[in-house]
């Protein structure tokens, strides 16, 4: 069971990109006139956050995927992908938290990006206890594919929230009319942008090991049982 040499490069990738980002966050970009030194939890906030959704994105391509094809490794890349996104997510709430502290002298309020945020990350908590609670392989992949599929509608709502309602989050990509907008300067942008870059890495980076985690498992899994049959035959 060796790793792919594919995935070690890819580690290392994933290792230098976030090295550099965080170079790009501490030492490039220039501390924000208002807020000072707090305001670099943005980048790794945003970065978890869009780390988060891509995973349940992918969660809900793949689980329409086994809908259609009824291919148990779509299950498998749709467990993967909503497992990274709870993480994610749960790293975005939390240094928002740390983040707003210091700028709104609270450490929650009932912001609309704030609560549909938690919002989605307990909907798919649920997904976790919808798989246990489901003892039928096949019911269980068929059942937690729809749900994923009707929880993604949290995700846009989620991501649109602080342009359709009064909100005290800033937008950061694109005109926010009369919404408070993030200000970038030049350097702030190329971190923000690598931030980004780098969060991609490594839930690609993640969701790959998470993939081979599970494969062997199943490897497992058959050993096991095979193991099994054949103490079964000897008695």
């Amino acid at each position: 069971m060796r790793k792919p040499l594919g995935l070690k490069i890819l580690d290392g990738v994933t290792l230098l990109a976030f090295a550099a980002a965080a170079a790009l966050v501490f030492f490039y970009a220039p501390l924000e006139a208002q807020m000072g030194a707090v305001q670099k939890v943005f980048y790794f906030h945003v970065a978890a956050g869009w780390t988060g959704m891509l995973g349940f994105v992918v969660a809900a391509v793949t689980s329409a995927l086994y809908l259609i094809t009824r291919n148990p490794r779509w299950d498998g890349f749709s467990v993967s992908g909503v497992e990274i996104g709870l993480v994610f997510m749960l790293i975005n709430i939390v240094s928002g938290s740390i983040w707003a502290y210091p700028t709104w002298n609270t450490w929650w309020t009932w912001d609309v990006r704030l609560t549909t945020a938690t919002i989605m990350e307990l909907i798919y908590l649920a997904y976790g206890l919808l798989r246990q609670g489901v003892e039928d392989l096949e019911r269980r992949r068929r059942f937690a594919a729809v749900y994923a599929l009707l929880g993604f509608v949290s995700v846009p709502i989620t991501f649109v929230s602080i342009r359709l309602f009064n909100s005290i989050h800033p937008v950061v990509i694109g005109a926010g009319g009369e919404m408070p907008t993030m200000a970038f300067t030049p350097a702030m942008q190329v971190a923000f942008f690598g931030s980004l870059i780098a969060f991609s890495f490594i839930f690609v980076d993640l969701f790959w090991h998470r993939l081979l985690l599970a494969n062997w498992a199943e490897q497992v899994d058959a050993l096991k049982a095979r193991f099994e049959d054949v103490e079964g035959g000897m008695n």
